[in-house]
């Protein structure tokens, strides 16, 4: 009886260990959730930037486009007012 109870207790610290989570786990489990953000964080923040950027972009180039737009619409009823002034004046 003595021998099993002597390899079992030799055994017993391979089978249950004590101390799963120590001390030293947790800080290593903190010490590489602090390096995942370290890593991963700058990238989202780089990834957030160039989205609203290219948000802005695109409603000023849609801005641009309709200014544009307008622009020529509003060169086209000058051209029409200035030949329309120009024919009256002759006539009268």
């Amino acid at each position: 009886m003595s021998e099993k109870h002597d390899i079992l207790e030799e055994t017993q610290h391979i089978i249950s260990p004590d101390e799963s989570m120590g001390p030293i786990f947790l800080r290593n489990v903190f010490v590489g959730i602090f390096l995942m953000l370290v890593i991963v964080f700058p990238k989202i923040f780089i990834n957030t930037q160039i989205y609203f950027k290219s948000r802005e972009i695109s409603t000023l180039t849609h801005e641009h486009d309709s200014l544009m737009e307008e622009n020529r619409l509003i060169k086209a009823k000058v051209e029409l007012m200035k030949y329309k002034s120009q024919i009256s004046d002759t006539l009268f």
